[in-house]
């Protein structure tokens, strides 16, 4: 019996819980469900405003934006569905199973408009758009396009646009990124993301109970992105970039009293516009293929110095007095450094300093070099801005190496031997520098002793923020030691000995040094850094050729450059 009665309490109760829980919701809060029933027929559908376009240091547009569609569909309208299909294939020239993937692959939710197609052309948007009579459900969503009007031209400056991966997500998020959005990859782009990116705006829509579009209640227009001004100067670009014709390496100029990046080329190069569109198949071949297309060689990788380095032996040598501008010694064409023999190119016989910067003479710069020793030859390397990044706003800027006898120790518990001096004289063994980096220090001599700081950025929206890039610094080497190694650099382009006497054929005065820097089992990497017109330097130039032979390949290179420079009236 008490069985019976504690059973019928407990449906009692349950059935007074249910019935309280009726009223609650019918009764008591019925104006919040309400007012939730009202926003969930709001729907939102985004809009992209442009991406900031970026200009040369003229205002000339190397990137801008173009206008392109895409085609949604609304997804409650199932019943017509293989009917839009069928009629857009037909327009777009594309599959109708194509199709029927994009609409899987881009689907959110029952009543958020899906993408079936993207970047669309204007002839085909409109003829779309004409088929909203038949079908009301198609939706035509203007999406501007990041647009590259050069192709490769200034690539690896300008960097590429595409889709946030999860590890930019995780940092970008507080900062307003999310899923899906398109960010800057590399050079300008990414580097000022920030800046370039724009904001969105959108379009609220009521729909029905079924998700069906009823009536549009508002618009919030897109803010476009800032644009950005570079130091580059589009002509001078083109030039270096159809000089280096394809081949592996890359070209820095650059105003040598402010460290304005005048160009700058990184070969080989890449189509930014295929990131852009989208074009998986050739995005797939450019991360698979084993010359690094991507990697800007002119900041991003590091190479042995070769003969551009003996300048910083000779200032060391100079400064420290272990040399002076009446020293010679003897080239027999080799010299014996403990048990081992260093070549030299030539049999040059007696040379001063002078004429071994002339003549690149190694035997001149291993005795040079043995007499300051391994630890000041690195002092004074980072003196010139070596080791470290040149403080260019580009990301991934490497800094490169100058081994020294107290890191080896410290670092590597290792000995220091003078065959590892020799080595270091001329720029070989675990030297690693970056074609920048040797831009910087040539920049040196053709400015009179100041280290300047390569920048890029010109104006950003309009307002000059130059003057916060504008690095200079006095290095601390006397300006009769300058002089001494700027009449040797001279020379190797005037003398008809000269390494570098390709050039003397130019009409205006070159100064400079080539080098061969040795990287078996491949051809040596050839280089030539130098400055121009010598009397009052308007340019400093570093061209580098990745196994391209003798240093006399890179000046062959360099006299093109400046030649049609000339022809051009930018000199």
């Amino acid at each position: 019996m008490n069985r019976v009665k504690f059973i019928s309490w407990a449906v009692i109760s349950l059935f007074l819980f249910l019935l309280f829980g009726l009223l609650d919701l019918e009764v008591i809060q019925t104006k919040k469900y309400l007012r939730l029933g009202d926003k969930n027929c709001i729907r939102l559908l985004a809009q992209s405003g442009c991406r900031g376009k970026i200009l040369d240091r003229a205002g000339n547009v190397i990137v801008d934006s173009k206008l392109s569609y895409d085609l949604m569909i609304l997804p409650q309208e199932g019943e017509g569905q293989d009917k839009i299909m069928l009629a857009a294939s037909r327009i777009l020239d594309k599959s109708v199973g194509d199709l029927k993937i994009s609409y899987k692959k881009n689907f959110i939710s029952g009543s958020m408009p899906i993408v079936i197609a993207r970047n669309i052309g204007t002839k085909q948007a409109i003829a779309l758009e004409e088929l909203k009579i038949e079908f009301p459900s198609i939706i035509i969503q203007p999406n501007p396009l990041r647009h590259y009007p050069y192709s490769k031209l200034a690539c690896h400056v300008l960097g590429y646009v595409s889709e946030i991966d999860r590890w930019r997500l995780t940092r970008l998020k507080d900062y307003g990124y999310k899923t899906k959005d398109i960010v800057g990859f590399g050079g300008v782009e990414e580097k000022y993301d920030y800046y370039l990116r724009q904001e969105e705006g959108g379009l609220s829509f009521e729909v029905d109970h079924r998700g069906r579009l009823m009536r549009q209640l508002g618009f919030q227009p897109p803010v476009n992105g800032k644009d950005i001004q570079l130091t580059l100067d589009l002509k001078i670009q083109k030039i270096i970039e159809d000089k280096l014709d394809y081949r592996k390496g890359a070209i820095v100029i650059m105003d040598p009293y402010t460290g304005e990046v005048m160009a700058m080329v990184s070969s080989p190069g890449f189509d930014p516009g295929v990131f852009a569109e989208k074009q998986n198949s050739v995005i797939a071949e450019l991360f698979n293929n084993s010359s690094a297309p991507l990697m800007n060689r002119a900041i991003s990788s590091a190479y042995p110095a070769g003969s551009v380095f003996k300048v910083v032996v000779a200032a060391g040598g100079l400064e420290s007095k272990k040399i002076n501008s009446n020293t010679s010694f003897i080239c027999r064409g080799s010299l014996l450094v403990g048990r081992k023999e260093f070549a030299c190119w030539s049999i040059h016989d007696s040379q001063n300093l002078i004429a071994a910067i002339t003549h690149s003479c190694n035997t001149f710069f291993y005795k040079t070099g043995l007499l300051l020793g391994g630890q000041s030859i690195h002092d004074y390397a980072l003196k010139f801005g070596f080791s470290r990044p040149s403080g260019l706003e580009l990301s991934h800027e490497v800094s490169g190496f100058i081994p020294s006898p107290l890191q080896r120790k410290i670092n590597q518990f290792r000995n220091w031997y003078e065959g590892d001096t020799a080595n270091l004289s001329i720029g070989q063994g675990d030297v690693s520098v970056t074609p920048l980096q040797i831009t910087r220090m040539m920049a040196v001599f053709a400015n009179d002793g100041y280290l300047v700081t390569p920048y890029i950025i010109k104006t950003i929206d309009g307002r000059d923020v130059s003057m916060y890039q504008k690095r200079i610094e006095k290095i601390s080497i006397k300006p009769e030691t300058i002089e001494q190694i700027k009449e040797g650099l001279r020379y190797v382009v005037s003398s008809p000995t000269g390494t570098g006497n390709v050039l003397s054929s130019l009409n205006i005065s070159v100064a400079g040094k080539t080098g061969t820097a040795q990287a078996p089992p491949s051809q040596p990497h050839a280089w030539f850094a130098g400055f121009f017109p010598f009397e009052k330097p308007k340019y400093v130039i570093c061209v580098f050729l990745e196994h391209g032979g003798p240093g006399y390949v890179s000046c062959v290179a360099a006299k093109q450059i400046i030649e049609e420079m000339i022809n051009q009236g930018l000199i």
